[in-house]
């Protein structure tokens, strides 16, 4: 392991340990600040006067300076001047706010979504981050980066998710530096004339420019809809259909311009400016050169922040080419990381930075042991296997993260890898090649019928790959702590396998013992579960009932299935599940549960420890409660909010506590016995 032997990987997971203490410890940017200038005379001092075969001050100290560094920048990356009033009036703020989009997210049928960034508050200059939420009509006018509002709004903290194992938006936010939103209606805002124009802003229009001329050209519709996500990362209008297919066949990162893209571009740009290293200081020249093409296919791709990731990761890796010393690739690579996190901290909690990293050292570090593991002569057989041996390498990097996002392992990667990715050079070569033409409005229908054709060809081979359902492993539990010990165990098995030496078989048998011995106390955990929940949905009544590794799901509407209950099954280890219709009355460990749903039927006996209202029952709840005194009323989402609102102010009368899922989302029953 000698390759992963540099100081840059080393201080590089320090930042990472700071960037992750600083994230989920509460620490004031100001007084890390403070330690972290404190640090740096001791480490003059110590890096000055140590002596060899003396205790490592020095590095002692860098530890700690650059952990501390980690911490100070997430913790100023996060923080806000305005923040400072949810904490004193513990209030939604109300006030006038000067905002400038960000980046602009995918709308939806209902509303458009932009990240935007805070000029002032009620006439004070102040600094954030906020969530922009606006309906989206046909009169609405569709925001584009730079755009500049003032509005009247309320600033509300962003809400956890209100069902179990559901995809926890806030959290997702929250990574990114984004913990308030401000929903607003038209005529709350004003957006201002004449905005100052950013980089990123003039580059977005550039993008949308391209985008406009391509649907103008004579593009099939899924084919267009792939050649915006292939080459410009724009997936806003993928199909569904498509994006399965994709997924299925373990090729969605085709779809995603990341490190894939930006790395055969790479190599496209080494080959065609490869006559540059004739002249003097041609190599110099080649990789200014080779830097300033890729940058410029960032900036023509809208400076995203997975393209300007990628891009700045690649820039090193160009470097590390220009030297010509295969073991730097790791040293490079660990400092393209460090100065990236150094930048934007909270890249580090994102899906796409985790896996592209992965990826590419992986394939660093894999792909010459595969290809001294066997080389064949024959020239198909070897270029297929140098195929394989990426792809391999590659999803042996990303295997556990993707289990653990994902939930899924489709089987036949290596098939469309081995299909499509041989050919995604000239894809995306031509690619740019059709967007250069079409912007100056010179392209042939010629060429655009042939770039159509072959981007339809790549769609018909994903297709079929992913139709092949029994080679997609679906539903596979796997969590944070099977994240770590898988990438233990690949270590260890990669380890083993080149160097068979004692302590490596000793490693590879411990890691597969700690894996099984994890998932063997989850699946007793598991058995042991026993648990009621009530939860939120929109015009349905569920409740769950897990006992052990089996869940009943009990629903006034039983053909209907919310797809966050296959991600609580697949959490909660759920072996089998079964249907039910929802009944007005359970008895479990001694407690009583009564459903009033819309008909109204009132409980036979008194003595009811909990009381759920569905489907907004119209009732006198003041006498229901004097007959039946619940220790506690329940309110789902299926309910008028106007019947929650009365049936609140009527608990609170009676002094019995009421809980609305629609506002503090779903409910666990204690079935304990008192």
């Amino acid at each position: 392991m000698q390759q992963f032997n540099f100081v840059s990987i080393k201080l590089t997971l320090c930042l990472i340990i700071g960037i992750v203490l600083g994230l989920y410890w509460n620490f004031s940017s100001y007084w890390v600040l403070i330690l972290l200038l404190s640090l740096l005379p001791f480490l003059y001092f110590s890096f000055k006067k140590q002596k060899r075969r003396t205790f490592p001050f020095f590095e002692c100290l860098t530890v700690v300076t650059v952990i501390v560094l980690g911490i100070f920048t997430v913790t100023f990356s996060m923080s806000s001047t305005w923040e400072g009033r949810f904490e004193n009036t513990k209030e939604d703020v109300i006030g006038l706010w000067e905002l400038k989009i960000q980046e602009v997210l995918k709308p939806n049928s209902y509303s458009q979504r932009c990240i935007t960034h805070l000029h002032s508050l009620d006439g004070s200059k102040s600094r954030g981050k906020l969530l922009l939420t606006l309906p989206l009509d046909s009169t609405s006018k569709l925001l584009s980066v730079d755009d500049e509002l003032v509005l009247w709004g309320k600033a509300e903290t962003i809400r956890p998710p209100l069902n179990p194992n559901s995809f926890d938006y806030k959290d997702y936010l929250a990574k990114q530096g984004i913990r308030y939103q401000i929903r607003a209606q038209p005529d709350q805002f004003k957006i201002q004339e004449n905005p100052s124009s950013t980089l990123y802003g003039i580059a977005s229009r550039f993008r949308n420019q391209i985008l406009s001329n391509l649907k103008q050209e004579e593009f099939g519709k899924e084919e267009l809809s792939v050649i915006q996500a292939l080459v410009l990362g724009q997936r806003d209008d993928i199909s569904e259909d498509t994006y399965k297919s994709y997924r299925d066949a373990g090729a969605v990162h085709i779809l995603a311009v990341s490190g894939l893209h930006v790395g055969i571009l790479l190599l496209l740009f080494q080959f065609f400016l490869s006559p540059l290293e004739r002249l003097p200081k041609g190599k110099t020249l080649k990789l200014i050169m080779v830097v300033l093409f890729l940058w410029m296919y960032a900036f023509i791709a809208g400076l995203s922040p997975s393209i300007v990731r990628a891009v700045t990761m690649f820039s090193f890796v160009a470097y590390a080419m220009h030297l010509n010393r295969p073991t730097n690739a790791f040293n490079i690579l660990a400092l393209s990381m460090f100065f990236i996190l150094l930048i934007k901290p909270l890249f580090l909690f994102q899906v796409g930075f985790q896996m592209s990293y992965a990826a590419v050292f992986a394939i660093v570090w894999l792909y010459p042991k595969l290809q001294r593991f066997w080389y064949p002569e024959n020239i198909i057989l070897q270029k297929s296997w140098q195929l394989m041996s990426v792809s391999i390498a590659a999803q042996l990097g990303v295997l556990p993260i993707s289990l653990y996002y994902f939930h899924q392992f489709p089987a036949l990667f290596f098939v469309s890898n081995l299909l499509v990715v041989p050919f995604l050079g000239l894809l995306l070569g031509m690619g740019i090649f059709v967007i250069v033409l079409s912007f100056i409005h010179a392209l042939p229908h010629q060429v655009a019928e042939v770039y159509n054709f072959l981007i339809g060809t790549m769609n018909t081979i994903v297709a079929w790959v992913g139709k092949q359902e029994g080679f997609v492993i679906r539903d596979i539990p796997f969590d944070q702590i099977q994240m770590v010990l898988g990438y233990v165990l690949i270590i260890a098995l990669v380890r083993t396998l080149s160097k068979p030496k004692v302590k490596n078989v000793w490693l590879l048998g411990i890691s597969i013992l700690m894996m099984q011995l994890w998932v063997i106390w989850n699946q007793q955990q598991s058995n042991t579960v026993q648990s009621l929940i009530l939860a939120n949905q929109t015009k349905q009544s569920l409740l769950l009932y897990q006992n052990g590794n089996n869940l009943n799901i009990h629903a006034n509407d039983t053909l209907l299935n919310p797809s966050w209950i296959d991600n609580f099954k697949i959490a909660k280890r759920i072996s089998s599940s079964k249907v039910h219709s929802l009944k007005n009355s359970y008895h479990l460990s001694q407690k009583r549960i009564f459903v009033m749903d819309s008909f109204g039927n009132y409980p036979l006996k008194s003595g009811v420890d909990y009381l759920v209202l569905t489907q907004s029952p119209k009732v006198h709840l003041g006498r229901l409660l004097d007959s039946v005194g619940p220790k506690l009323v329940l309110a789902d989402g299926s309910n008028y909010k106007s019947y929650v609102r009365q049936w609140k102010t009527t608990c609170a009368q009676k002094e019995i506590p009421f809980q609305s899922t629609s506002e503090k989302g779903f409910y666990v029953f204690n079935l304990e016995e008192d």
